[in-house]
C-alpha cells in the first residue's frame, strides 16, 4: 500500500457488531435473586465491614475476597445524587427525558445508579426516600428492578 492513498478504498455503510455480556458469577447471582425472589443483595466484607451493592468479588478497600459474605439489602433507600437525561440514545432503557439517581438502599454502603420514576424530573431530589418498584416480566439484567419511586417516610 502507498501512502498516496491510491491503493486504499473506502466502503459506505453500517456495521452490526452482536454482543454479549456475561455478568459472571456473582453478578448473575444478584440478577438471578432480582428476578427470582425480588430481593436485593449485596456482599459485606468481613474485614472492613462494608456492604456494597452492586456486589463485587473483592473489596475494593481492603482486597477482601466476597464471594462467600452475601447479605440482603433493603428494597428501600435515599436518592444520594441524580442527573436529567434529555437526549436520545437506541439503548438507553427509555425516552427522555428521564431521572437516573444514585440509590443509596438501606443497609448498603455504596449508591446503585438506576432510574427514578418521581413524576417531572424538576421533582427529583438529593435526600428523598425511594423504594424498587420490580418487572412484572423477566429482564434478566438489572432492569429486574424496573424503576425506584418516591415513598413516604
Amino acid at each position: 500500500m502507498s501512502e498516496d492513498g491510491n491503493n486504499a478504498f473506502v466502503i459506505e455503510g453500517k456495521m452490526a457488531l452482536p454482543y454479549q455480556y456475561f455478568a459472571g458469577t456473582t453478578g448473575s447471582r444478584f440478577i438471578v435473586a432480582l428476578r427470582d425472589e425480588k430481593k436485593i443483595f449485596g456482599v459485606r466484607c468481613p474485614e472492613c465491614a462494608m456492604t456494597f451493592v452492586p456486589p463485587r468479588e473483592t473489596c475494593d478497600r481492603c482486597f477482601a475476597d466476597l464471594s462467600d459474605h452475601w447479605v440482603e439489602v433493603a428494597s428501600t433507600g435515599t436518592v444520594t445524587g441524580f442527573t436529567v437525561i434529555r437526549y436520545a440514545e437506541p439503548y438507553q432503557p427509555k425516552e427522555p427525558p428521564y431521572v437516573l439517581a444514585l440509590i443509596l438502599l438501606d443497609g448498603a454502603d455504596t449508591p446503585i445508579v438506576h432510574l427514578l420514576e418521581c413524576g417531572a424530573p424538576e421533582e427529583a431530589r438529593i435526600g428523598m426516600r425511594v423504594g424498587a418498584v420490580f418487572s412484572e416480566t423477566p429482564q434478566n439484567n438489572l432492569l429486574e428492578i424496573a424503576s425506584f419511586t418516591p415513598v413516604s417516610g
